[in-house]
């Protein structure tokens, strides 16, 4: 089989495999800064489907993971409100990294490092099929949402700009 590149096992792959959860790896070659947009026109999909994995704090400097739609951005101040905090931020790539166990570009929320709490925009689980990190760059899942979602517990907000 030329051509096909071979599938990484990372955390995240490792995680949902023992979780019996369905998912289609897709490796694509990988663009530093190229994001979504990037991802999205390799695979061939729509960039709203393509989820970004963010690693963000609070003012105290707890981590959480935020996922968000490829074409959107958070609105940290709506993101605050919804957690009852004064401010989120990104974190720095050192320390996103630290967070994970992931390298920015990478991230999963798939088999972290350590235990994060996970939000995710609300119109995330209404999608069939979401494109999103599988814990290498270069590497997407396909997967559904509802099933992915319940595994990472993830709260459901409404924080796009």
């Amino acid at each position: 089989m030329s051509g096909k590149k071979k599938e990484p096992v990372t955390q995240a792959v490792r995680l949902l495999r023992a979780a019996a959860i369905p998912f289609v790896g897709h490796p694509y070659p990988y663009q530093a800064g190229g994001g979504t947009a990037h991802s999205a026109r390799e695979l061939g999909v729509d960039e709203h489907r393509v989820i970004k994995t963010l690693i963000m704090e609070d003012e105290a400097g707890n981590p959480l993971i935020m996922l968000m739609h490829g074409d959107r951005e958070v609105a940290t101040g709506l993101l605050a409100r919804a957690l009852g905090v004064k401010r989120i931020q990104p974190c720095d790539p050192k320390t996103a990294d630290r967070h994970s166990g992931y390298q920015v570009g990478g991230t999963s929320p798939f088999g972290t490092r350590h235990p994060l709490p996970v939000y995710a925009e609300a119109s995330i689980a209404d999608l069939p099929r979401i494109y999103i990190n599988g814990g290498k760059r270069g590497y997407l899942i396909a997967i559904d949402p509802k099933p992915a979602l319940a595994l990472l517990k993830a709260k459901l907000v409404q924080a796009a700009a």
